[in-house]
């Protein structure tokens, strides 16, 4: 996919009428006979889901940006930016966009490495000597896909009292490092924002610029996304949409944070035009080369060679058979998620300006098959062997907390029970040693007892060892 995105048919084209290019195509471009009915009516079909989205008490609004192949099939904005003064959203409203930074960050540590500025092999300590690894070995590309083992310091208690305070950067770098690894690094993946804190650091030792000013210097300004920067609560932005959490009584003004802690991790505002503009230059070859977009598309396995589907800033995942590169992101007040699927050149963003039950991602998947189907599941497998080798209580770190799973054979079937979650998984088979239920994937390690000694749980952002402890 080449190209910007297309909202005007000239130099007299204004914001006007850029709703008016969402809903018909300019001139020529625009399909012909039957064509011509099935993107109206696919048009039409994207902008009635948006409006059912936004409908709900639990969202306050959304820029939603869909498109196909080259084709701006929707671009607009939905529901309210302001719910007090009941402001409605802008096609270009600006939203904090929350973890989908971080592939912004996975681009600009590839840029330093193509100028040979840094090494995603050397040691995090080549280039933060301070910091302390509890006598391991955590090279930088450890980072990038969350298999460091550091903790994590969203996910710790002192977190919450940190977040609204001014303090150097460094100070915060001083609580998580001295915390225990969550787990050697290599041997799961366990989603850290502290990881991508340590990578933000790393850019501005290797460039010699603030992070703020790399990105909007090396990846904003070349490619145009003018309504993109890195998030400031104090400065007047034109069109900032307000963010909003759910509490008790419904939605309320989001709870304060200082823009100094997501950082690298999660501290850059955009807009869905802007957004689209991004997925067109990452995934277009404008601005890594082929070998280190490769590297940044293309999870590496574990050092056990479990494979992993988490790559650099984004996940891989399969999509009933269609390959899909996704990320999503939350932050106070504010959720976020995008997809691309490469085959069909097909670009979905959808920023919100609510945080709660009611996320984006729910409308992004109908977007998406709106657009081009649900795509098809493979078949489930037999499993040919016994059952019973499978039963049993395993645990192991998982993201904050220790997660217990309890696996049970009911009516000749595995059931996967997690601790705190009421109904429980019916996984289907797939292949090997590895069942399936939703996007999340379930594969035993089995002894030379013929018992299952290890259950991996794959759910695309995290990839949980747990090893058996009963049963």
């Amino acid at each position: 996919m080449a190209g910007r995105i297309q909202t005007g048919c000239g130099p007299a084209a204004t914001r006007s009428a850029i709703l008016a290019t969402v809903l018909l195509v300019c001139g020529a471009a625009l399909p012909l006979g039957g064509q011509q009915a099935d993107r109206a009516a696919t048009v039409a079909r994207l902008d009635s889901l948006a409006r059912s989205h936004v409908a709900d008490s639990l969202v306050a609004g959304a820029a939603v940006a869909v498109v196909h192949r080259g084709d701006t099939l929707l671009l607009r904005g939905y529901g309210l930016a302001d719910l007090e003064w009941e402001t409605p959203m802008a096609d270009d409203a600006v939203f904090e966009i929350g973890s989908v930074t971080k592939q912004f960050t996975a681009a600009a540590v590839l840029q330093l490495v193509e100028e040979g500025k840094l090494d995603l092999d050397a040691d995090v300590t080549a280039y933060l000597p301070d910091y302390q690894t509890h006598g391991r070995r955590i090279p930088v590309r450890r980072l990038l896909d969350h298999t460091s083992g550091i903790k994590g310091y969203t996910e710790m208690s002192m977190f919450g009292a940190f977040m609204v305070r001014s303090l150097p950067r460094d100070s915060l770098v001083a609580r998580f490092q001295v915390e225990p690894l969550d787990f050697e690094p290599g041997t799961a993946l366990i989603y850290n924002n502290s990881a991508y804190f340590l990578l933000g650091l790393i850019i501005e030792k290797v460039s010699g610029q603030p992070y703020e000013e790399y990105v909007q210097a090396r990846l904003f300004e070349p490619l145009g996304m003018s309504r993109s920067s890195y998030c400031d609560t104090r400065a007047v932005v034109p069109r900032r949409a307000h963010g909003y959490d759910q509490g008790p009584a419904g939605l309320g003004p989001r709870r304060y944070l200082d823009h100094l802690w997501p950082y690298a991790a999660g501290s850059l505002c955009s807009t869905a035009g802007d957004m689209v503009r991004w997925n067109q230059a990452l995934h277009g070859g404008e601005l890594l080369s082929a070998a280190s977009y490769a590297a940044m598309i293309t999870p590496a396995p574990l050092e056990d060679g479990t494979p992993t589907r988490y790559a650099m800033g984004l996940m891989s995942m399969d999509d009933n058979g269609r390959r899909a590169l996704t990320h999503g992101g939350g932050i106070n007040g504010y959720l976020s998620d995008g997809w691309y699927y490469p085959d069909e050149e097909l670009v979905v963003v959808v920023l919100q300006n609510s945080a709660g039950q009611r996320g984006p991602t729910q409308l992004a998947r109908s977007l998406i098959e709106a657009v081009i189907g649900r795509g098809f599941a493979p078949e489930p497998g037999t499993f040919a062997g016994g059952l019973a080798a499978f039963a049993g209580t395993y645990r192991g770190p998982s993201r904050g907390r220790e997660m217990t799973v309890e696996v049970s054979v009911e009516d000749g079937a595995l059931v996967v029970r997690p601790a705190g979650v009421q109904t429980p998984a019916r996984p289907t088979y797939r292949d090997g040693l590895r069942w399936q239920a939703g996007n999340t994937y379930f594969t035993f390690d089995v002894g030379g007892d013929g018992r299952a000694s290890v259950l991996r749980v794959d759910q695309g952002g995290g990839l949980f060892v747990l090893r058996r402890v009963e049963g």
